[in-house]
């Protein structure tokens, strides 16, 4: 029985008159890019243009009615008729993810602005954290979680969508809040320690802009979990789900962020990240 390979554009595809959604996707991608203006020795796009109308160095395409394909060495001297246009398709396929991945490439190695955009993001346990060179204006103002509203600690368990645990190190909570309907819920102890309990989905939730200290990775938090410090006060905000459009919070302290369980977790107001690895694996 053959099989496709997914990774080798000369085997056979089963689906190859299927509108093509990785090329569309990266196409799409392309005409986004923000790619300031070559080298005058270079024309890259130029050169992309003609890798993808010919991407196997000839401008005619095989004859469907012609002989059988020569045998190829590489393939154990095999021979084969040639299906119209379907090895075109797929070189054509693969000329279209090899050229817009290296346009990327190029670009994001050429400025300042693509480096930092690849580098300096990291997105962990629904955070994104935003890192730069400098330190980023503080934030003197706050505002609320979407929905937020404050409940009595014990009614959390009832109103989050997941599992709520306690750090037994820090005691009961003096106050509660749940928002966005159930889908963060948070607990508050005197000296600004909090603790924001959230759903494990891919898509960050919260976000940080950071300069230094840059965050630091913890090797074991809680129950083995992994995590990372950000030791210095930083902006906080929210992103909408609907748009991914960034909104600020507040100006957060200390924070530590791991997942554990499915469920991410950031606490934040401790003084170190020892004493915050501590609490986070007294969560009962």
């Amino acid at each position: 029985m053959s099989s496709h390979d997914p990774y080798d554009p000369d085997t056979p595809d089963t689906h190859a008159d299927a509108p093509d959604a990785l090329e569309a996707e990266l196409l799409a991608l392309g005409s986004l890019l923000d790619v300031p203006a070559p080298a005058p020795a270079t024309d890259m796009a130029a050169t992309v243009r003609a890798r993808l109308t010919h991407p196997d160095g000839v401008s005619a395409s095989p004859d469907p009615g012609g002989p059988a394909a020569p045998a190829d060495p590489a393939r154990g001297g095999r021979r084969g008729p040639v299906r119209p246009g379907g090895r075109s398709r797929r070189r054509r396929r693969w000329a279209v993810v090899v050229a817009v991945v290296a346009v990327v490439v190029a670009v994001t190695a050429a400025t300042p602005q693509g480096r930092a955009a690849v580098v300096k993001i990291l997105r962990f346990a629904g955070v994104e954290l935003r890192v730069s060179d400098t330190p980023p204006p503080p934030l003197t103002t706050t505002a609320p979680l979407p929905g937020e509203r404050a409940v009595a600690p014990e009614e959390l368990p009832a109103l989050a969508r997941f599992r709520v645990r306690t750090p037994s190190r820090l005691g009961p909570p003096q106050a509660a809040t749940v928002s966005d309907g159930g889908r963060v819920v948070s607990m508050f102890w005197p000296d600004g320690i909090r603790l924001d309990q959230f759903d494990g989905e891919m898509s960050p939730y919260f976000f940080k802009q950071l300069g230094p200290p840059f965050p630091t990775y913890v090797e074991k938090v809680g129950d083995g979990a992994e995590g990372w410090w950000v030791g210095g006060e930083h902006p906080l905000g929210y992103l909408r789900r609907a748009d991914g459009t960034a909104v600020p919070l507040r100006q957060a302290a200390p924070t530590l962020i791991w997942t554990s369980g499915g469920v991410n977790h950031r606490l934040e107001g401790v003084r170190t990240a020892r004493e915050a690895a501590e609490i986070a694996a007294s969560l009962r």
